[in-house]
């Protein structure tokens, strides 16, 4: 048991508890609460987060509330174990029956809260320990309030004011308590709400009860704003009903967007807890999620779409020189087709096929070849054949035209092999045949290609 501090006396006057005696033990169990670590006796956890309202043990001037008649509740004040001021309010008018004492508060303004806490720390005199006293005695008082837009004044007119409970002691003090320095503090919370009007009052009504308030604290709870999935959520003020959930729209951090059909969304709770997340934001293209933020990939590294994790190292022959890439850059001499996706290595066209054959029948010409040493880095090479009749003099051709059939087709050839129809009897001819990819129409070099020239109506095989 923790001793008295030095500074506090007790003692009774004719045999009834006085103000003095009352006003000391209010003093002392002041000290006492100061040293809970915000845990209650009916275990309710006040957290710093919580949005204080009205806190008159915080107030270390005079309260000035309004008491009801001027003879009822009276404004204590004391020092604390650190010699702080502390002020308090008691009633202790057990000796005559009828007793209707009132004390208000000053006028609360409540900003956007909706549902309203209110915390009472208090003593209160067990009657039977009260010699003297008969059946005026009581062990309970009221707690009310009322609404409004303003301040009214300090007039108090009881039938404005709203109950909210009759408040019992789950502990009442008695005479040896005192002697034995026993600590007898209560602690009740009751909830306002929903509350629509700018402000309000509390008033506490004594019907003949031996009461020390030590403190009055009121507030309200939000849910603070928090990063989930990647999505920010604002500071939401609590909805007014117990089993309210408030639904609450994330925003998407930087460089972030909203998942596809899956936009983020929370819950407040009505005791300020962020509940039931749905959705979620992801990192956009050129970002990778760390933490709660999306960074940009560094040099060397892409991210082509935000549906991917994590950024990639650059495929084989590409590049990028800065931050934040979705795909990288090929390096001169090759290509990423447009059908390509910026996860496939950059290539370049084939090399020309080898060992390109021929065998004339009178105007048909066979072709056969081989496929390319080098086919670029690519698996969807195919041949065309390009046809040219020349005149005796070098250089001066011309394209076949439109009569000269081929078999299986002149180009998207997948097979190493030709059929040259209906040529010119006793005509020169040249012969290109061309490996191309998906690449080869986007290079700016030579085209590569065997060929071979021919002369029709003479038989023979020449190898090129």
């Amino acid at each position: 048991m923790e001793s008295w501090p030095q500074h506090i006396q007790f003692r009774e006057i004719s045999g009834a508890p006085s103000a003095l005696l009352l006003g000391s033990l209010c003093l002392w169990l002041m000290i006492w609460s100061q040293k809970q670590d915000f845990t209650n006796l009916n275990g309710n956890i006040y957290r710093l987060e919580d949005l204080i309202l009205l806190d008159s043990k915080a107030q270390q001037t005079e309260l000035e509330w309004i008491s009801y008649p001027p003879n009822g509740w009276e404004e204590i004040s004391g020092l604390d174990e650190n010699y702080t001021p502390i002020r308090t309010y008691q009633v202790c008018k057990v000796m005559e029956p009828n007793q209707n004492n009132w004390l208000r508060t000053n006028w609360i303004e409540k900003g956007d809260a909706q549902r309203i806490f209110v915390e009472l720390k208090f003593t209160l005199r067990d009657c039977n320990s009260l010699p003297g006293v008969v059946g005026a005695c009581k062990e309970t008082f009221n707690l009310y309030y009322q609404e409004t837009d303003s301040e009214v004044g300090r007039g108090l007119r009881e039938n404005q004011y709203v109950k909210i409970d009759t408040i019992a002691a789950d502990e009442s003090f008695t005479q040896g308590d005192l002697g034995e320095r026993k600590m007898k503090l209560n602690t009740e919370v009751r909830i306002i709400g929903p509350l629509s009007r700018r402000g309000f009052y509390l008033a506490f009504q004594d019907v003949g009860a031996c009461i020390a308030l030590v403190s009055v604290k009121v507030y309200y709870k939000k849910c603070w704003s928090i990063i989930e999935n990647l999505a920010t959520f604002p500071d939401t003020v609590t909805g007014s009903e117990f089993s309210s959930l408030v639904e609450v729209e994330g925003m998407c951090v930087n460089d972030a967007e909203e998942e596809a059909d899956n936009s983020p969304k929370m819950h407040c709770s009505a005791e300020g807890e962020w509940l039931v997340p749905i959705g979620k934001c992801i990192c956009k293209a050129g970002f990778h999620q760390k933490g709660d933020a999306c960074e940009p990939c560094g040099r060397g590294f892409y991210k082509s779409s935000s549906q991917d994790l994590q950024c990639s190292r650059c495929p084989a022959h590409s590049f990028n020189d800065r931050e934040g890439s979705w795909r990288c850059d090929c390096e001169d001499g090759y290509y990423r087709a447009l059908s390509d996706p910026p996860s496939v290595a950059c290539t370049r066209p084939p090399s020309a096929p080898q060992n390109l054959v021929y065998n004339i029948n009178q105007t048909t010409v066979n072709l056969e070849w081989s496929p390319p040493a080098d086919t670029g880095g690519r698996n969807d090479v195919t041949y065309r054949v390009i046809c040219r009749r020349c005149s005796w003099e070098p250089e001066e051709c011309v394209p076949c035209g439109l009569n000269v059939g081929y078999s299986p087709a002149q180009s998207g050839l997948v097979d190493t092999y030709v059929s040259i129809t209906d040529l010119l009897a006793h005509a020169n001819y040249t012969l290109e045949v061309e490996a191309v990819n998906g690449v080869s129409d986007l290079s700016r070099t030579q085209r590569l290609f065997a060929a071979v020239s021919i002369a029709t109506g003479q038989a023979g095989k020449a190898v090129c």
